[in-house]
């Protein structure tokens, strides 16, 4: 058994799609439109195969994320997605570039306590990314 994708809900569906594809390499499939719903999607892939779908929608819920400033949810359930990119080098070069673009680095790079080195960013919908080696 394996995770087949995770799914974020947006409210501006082409900004988020370059930000993954731009910052993490994703490879966007077509757009999906289903307009007796009034649902469209992406679904993003990675080298490693995981896949993100990316989902928007009219009149999504006011408060659907309510984050303080350091990046932490105040609600139960999503937390963040993490990303491993292979070095330390490499988690401080992304870091460095996402924050050079104004994206919030909210933590580190650090080694944690328990032993990850990683850095953590909000992208353009506030979702926390955990950027690992």
């Amino acid at each position: 058994m394996h995770i087949e994708h995770v799914g974020l809900w947006t409210d501006n569906l082409e900004r988020l799609k370059v930000f993954y594809e731009t910052y993490f390499g994703a490879s966007a499939g077509d757009r999906y439109v289903n307009p007796r719903k009034q649902f469209e999607s992406y679904f993003l892939t990675f080298a490693s195969g995981a896949r993100l779908e990316l989902m928007r929608r009219p009149n999504l819920p006011n408060g659907v994320r309510n984050l303080h400033d350091s990046g932490a949810a105040t609600r139960a359930g999503y937390a963040h997605l993490a990303f491993s990119v292979g070095s330390k080098q490499q988690v401080d070069d992304l870091t460095v570039r996402l924050r050079a673009a104004g994206y919030p680095v909210v933590d580190g790079p650090r080694t944690t306590g328990d032993g990850y080195y990683e850095s953590s960013v909000l992208d353009p919908d506030g979702n926390r990314i955990e950027i690992t080696v």
